[in-house]
């Protein structure tokens, strides 16, 4: 059983959030909470394993309670956010302070939607919770990392299967848990570095104006929303905006950007696999694909093409995955020619790209 506390100041969240997470048997809500201090009494009282925990709230807020949260008694967290522009504020800048996910407000319109993703939420943080309370309490060691040997191939073998280098476009996909991880490997990226880079990041429309803007300010580069057209320049970082694709054309001889609205019937917006396959049938293998921490296996089918074109491909390790769901379709499907810990993968950008 999942053991889940809510905090939300408004009595019609709490109980329609309690409502919605047990409607199946295997979650149950073991209290609710109306502020953060309550909130942090009631997670140091019981056994809990996941908490949902709003933003704005009376007496300390959501960003607060998380704070002291993870200083004291870390758990996974899920953020209920809203989709203002202080919303997606707050909300990234939560993730960076530990919390694993977040879920828009605004979903709720659409119970039946809002129910399902909670829940596959819920189960998934519910089992990171051994891993963050290591990494978190009391504790200067690291989260466990899998073996370089056991979880990489060299270097030297990886440019042998994808030919060499370097590469002039970097492709990004990632999903859940994704923020903290693509800003931590673009401002460890240098300025000068000689290839452009395009991100997919499953995330509401209103979050990706935010969240370019937030790389942008740790970036030695510029980190822009993509727009229709856009050119592909070296040591400029492109986010896909939400509930759009983002992929390559041609005009004529020369790639640029191509934001558009297909296909409409797919389950993410932007979908990583329009971002690979068009990059790997244009670029080929001046290609570099990097696929990070999501649910389940967006991105499989494009990292296919990317790799039949003679690109290259790192996938993110399980042990610093918030959810090993992306970056495991593409190692089962044998299609990663590197698999790295978080912490490692913007020096292997750098050594691909400049090959």
């Amino acid at each position: 059983m999942i053991r889940v506390l809510v905090v939300d100041d408004s009595t019609f969240m709490r109980r329609s959030l309690k409502e919605t997470l047990e409607k199946e048997k295997d979650i149950q809500v073991v209290d609710t909470a109306k502020d953060g201090e309550e909130a942090l009494r009631k997670a140091a009282s019981q056994e809990i394993d996941v908490i949902t925990l709003d933003v704005e709230m009376p007496k300390l807020n959501g960003l607060e309670t998380l704070k002291k949260l993870m200083a004291t008694n870390p758990l996974p967290v899920i953020m209920v956010s809203s989709l203002t522009e202080d919303g997606a504020e707050s909300t990234l800048k939560a993730m960076e302070y530990g919390a694993q996910d977040f879920i828009p407000k605004t979903m709720s319109n659409d119970k039946e939607a809002f129910g399902k993703e909670l829940r596959r939420e819920v189960r998934a943080m519910a089992r990171r919770k051994s891993i963050i309370r290591l990494k978190y309490h009391h504790s200067p060691q690291p989260a466990p990392r899998a073996s370089r040997s056991a979880s990489s191939v060299s270097r030297k073998s990886a440019n042998m299967q994808a030919g060499k280098g370097p590469r002039d476009l970097v492709v990004i996909g990632v999903s859940t848990g994704g923020p903290p991880v693509v800003q931590k490997i673009l401002s460890s990226l240098p300025g000068d570095l000689p290839a452009c880079i395009l991100i997919a990041q499953h995330m509401p429309a209103s979050f990706t104006g935010p969240f370019a803007k937030r790389l942008d300010g740790v970036s030695k580069f510029t980190v822009a929303e993509a727009k229709n057209g856009d050119k592909l320049i070296n040591g400029r970082a492109y986010v896909c905006p939400g509930g759009k694709h983002i992929g390559l054309k041609l005009n004529g001889p020369l790639p640029e950007v191509w934001i558009t609205d297909e296909p409409r019937d797919a389950l993410y917006k932007p979908t990583v696999n329009v971002l690979m396959e068009t990059a790997g049938k244009i670029m080929g293998r001046k290609t570099l694909g990097v696929m990070l921490t999501g649910m389940g296996n967006d991105g499989v089918d494009g990292a296919k093409v990317l790799r039949d074109s003679g690109g290259l491909l790192i996938a993110q390790n399980e042990a610093s995955c918030v959810v090993y769901g992306m970056p495991k379709a593409v190692v089962d499907a044998n299609l990663a020619n590197l698999v790295l810990d978080a912490d490692d993968i913007a020096q292997a950008i750098v050594a691909s790209v400049r090959g």
